[in-house]
């Protein structure tokens, strides 16, 4: 299913305007595997929170997310799975991550793995943006709550 029509279908089914539109659409992480990966958390409900770089918005021109805004995630092939709605945002230093706003993200046991994680994709992502990690690097931490699936 299209995007276009995986969003109608959406619409439709939670009786919202058609003209409501959607914040974004993406897959999680940088390669095919981890994408996947974090979808299936996404889907069983274990992952129920996300953390961006303000750089890769800032790079796309793009405002970070706010309470309220629709998503609609997709696999890695780009195939729309889930519409998901962002029920909380903060920004705040990498440094300032705690355990219990990780735990919401269901990908680590411990405060270590997690920031050992993100450091990693941040470092690789700020490659590709032509940005560098730092432990004060403002991160945008996101909870949303799935309200649609296919």
């Amino acid at each position: 299913m299209d995007t276009d029509h995986f969003w109608k279908t959406f619409l439709q089914s939670q009786g919202l305007d058609e003209h409501t539109s959607y914040f974004e659409c993406f897959h999680f992480e940088l390669t095919e595997k981890w994408a996947n990966e974090l979808l299936r958390l996404v889907l069983t409900g274990q992952k129920k929170a996300t953390c961006s770089s303000l750089w890769s918005f800032e790079r796309e021109g793009q405002r970070p997310p706010r309470a309220g805004d629709y998503s609609i995630v997709t696999d890695w092939d780009g195939n729309p799975r889930c519409v998901i709605r962002t029920t909380g945002v903060r920004i705040l230093p990498f440094k300032d991550m705690t355990f219990a706003l990780c735990q919401l993200e269901g990908e680590d046991d411990n405060l270590e793995s997690w920031r050992k994680g993100h450091i990693a994709f941040f470092q690789a992502e700020g490659k590709q943006l032509g940005c560098m990690f730092t432990e004060d690097m403002p991160v945008v931490f996101e909870t949303f709550a799935v309200v649609y699936q296919n």
